[in-house]
């Protein structure tokens, strides 16, 4: 273990699991299924990085944003995105005080805990492009000035795959700064009968806080103190590395198929996101399961696949699934 490693006590981890089966339970206890999704929104919050999330409409992945912000007590923003958004309809403006004779900064939407960008791929690049610095430097610039975002700072950003009219696909700068990506599937017929009922019983008009800010604070520092060795840290290099050689990795079939693999920003989220899982299974050090437990959601988006894989049906999920097999686990 590095002799520099500031550890975590017994006492922060009991705080830290208390603080995640509140946010847990209150989650479940409105959303049902997306097991997934809670995790992931979790891990996001943890990390203090941005999530996407791919669906048909109707599958709640407003609903799972807004509950994820109830349950710590933010501030929650909903941009709708169309063709026509500008982006000092995101960021902000300067309007003129006939008063004073000045210019005086109204901050837009994004500025809040949790924003919700539903349906980006409709925004224009433009529009797309004025949320880089947001997402990646934490501040928006307006005018000459610049403003800082909330400490606790997450952007949930939605796309339908399904309708191509009136879209913009989303460019490789923008996809990355993404922690994550999520693909939500439709629920069970037993999990959509269950909905029904919760939605009759009206669990949604409760909208209590468990926990606080300052406890996401708490587990955003703790979860930079999670310890990774030399060793993981080299796997999670190895996988990256897989992803820009393939034809050193895995068969020549699929290797065709990438065109371009995963950046150095993928590998700060695969090991951020590990430390991640790692304190929320109860444990002050990251393994390889915790690596692989959301690779697909930090891979999946960061590697770009020809036109021949779509033609053939091969998926991202696949590509990574034959990587993951190919590097040796420490």
């Amino acid at each position: 273990m590095d002799n520099n490693y500031v550890g975590i006590n017994q006492q922060e981890l009991e705080q830290s699991k208390a603080i995640v089966m509140k946010i847990n339970n209150y989650y479940f206890s409105k959303m049902v299924g997306q097991y997934q999704l809670g995790t992931s929104l979790l891990v996001s919050m943890m990390c203090n990085g941005h999530i996407l999330l791919e669906s048909v409409p109707g599958l709640a992945k407003t609903t799972a944003a807004k509950t994820i912000t109830e349950a710590v007590n933010g501030k929650f923003s909903r941009i709708q995105c169309t063709p026509d958004l500008l982006p000092s309809d995101i960021i902000g403006t300067q309007i003129l005080n006939y008063t004073t004779n000045s210019f005086d900064t109204k901050l837009g939407p994004v500025y809040a805990n949790f924003v919700l960008l539903d349906e980006i791929n409709r925004s224009s690049a433009k529009t797309q492009s004025a949320m880089l610095e947001v997402m990646q430097e934490h501040q928006v610039t307006i005018g000459n000035e610049a403003y800082d975002m909330p400490e606790i700072f997450m952007v949930v950003a939605t796309q339908n795959p399904i309708e191509q009219e009136g879209t913009y696909l989303l460019a490789e700068a923008q996809l990355d700064r993404f922690l994550l990506k999520e693909k939500l599937t439709y629920p069970s017929m037993d999990e959509e009968l269950e909905i029904l009922n919760r939605i009759e019983k009206n669990v949604f008009a409760d909208q209590s806080s468990v926990v606080t800010l300052k406890d996401i604070k708490f587990l955003q520092e703790l979860t930079d103190k999670v310890y990774i060795d030399a060793a993981v840290k080299k796997y999670i290099i190895m996988i990256i590395n897989a992803t820009r050689h393939p034809q050193n990795f895995i068969a020549p079939e699929l290797a065709q198929y990438i065109t371009m693999g995963a950046s150095t920003r993928g590998a700060i989220a695969l090991m951020e996101v590990s430390k991640a899982m790692a304190l929320i299974r109860g444990r002050h050090y990251v393994i390889p399961d915790d690596v692989k437990a959301l690779i697909h959601s930090v891979l999946r988006h960061r590697i770009t696949l020809n036109y021949a894989a779509i033609a053939d049906g091969v998926t991202e999920e696949q590509i990574i699934n034959a990587i993951v097999g190919a590097v040796q686990t420490p």
